[in-house]
């Protein structure tokens, strides 16, 4: 990797390991869960230990596959209905929403070519095309809407999570922005794990 790209990624990880401990802590405190609850804390725990950890290992192709299966069941268990209070409706599905979009970006990364020996394998074999004017082919990509657009969405909620807890500028704030402002150390985790996990969907790993 490029030294540039080096210097993202281990901001990135950074960014990651503040997330994981605060998540830690925040996770510890919490008392009376029932099984739901721990263990959507374990997967999101595996999901920001895996974020700071995927720049750094190149994994092959069975250990790849292996994961991104784990990820996409994941994201089904975020989706699925399976142990939740009653009465969660389509509020606690919103909530849980981001939770597996974030499994699907783990598990996109995982599946298609981004690992950093294929991406030095596109950009040689990018070097080596010519276009009839001979002038050199841009760098190869999957060409896929799934990457832009799971990012897309990741950080339109970064954006939503980080400025929730901020004052309103209107005099009279709804009860939901008061509430976030009570606990804007949640928001702002929520929101910088989205936005890592954004600009790591567009970076080669």
């Amino acid at each position: 990797m490029s030294t540039p790209l080096v210097l993202v990624h281990s901001m990135l990880t950074l960014l990651f390991v503040v997330v994981l401990l605060h998540g830690l802590a925040r996770d510890v405190g919490t008392r009376g869960t029932g099984f739901r609850v721990r263990a959507d804390q374990l997967l999101r725990t595996v999901m920001v230990v895996s974020m700071a950890a995927m720049p750094w290992i190149d994994l092959g192709a069975g250990p790849a596959a292996a994961a991104t299966g784990a990820f996409a069941v994941g994201a089904l268990w975020f989706l699925l209905p399976l142990g939740s209070p009653v009465g969660g409706g389509v509020a606690a599905l919103v909530h849980r929403l981001p939770h597996a979009a974030g499994m699907v970006a783990m598990a996109w990364m995982l599946h298609g070519p981004h690992t950093a020996a294929a991406h030095e394998h596109l950009e040689a074999a990018a070097a080596h095309l010519t276009v009839p004017n001979g002038v050199a082919a841009a760098p190869l990509h999957d060409g896929s809407a799934g990457t832009p657009a799971l990012a897309c969405g990741l950080l339109a909620y970064a954006l939503w999570s980080l400025t929730r807890p901020m004052p309103s500028l209107r005099s009279a704030a709804s009860a939901a922005r008061r509430a976030a402002a009570a606990t804007p150390a949640w928001h702002v985790g929520e929101g910088a794990m989205a936005l890592g996990t954004a600009v790591m969907l567009v970076l080669p790993h």
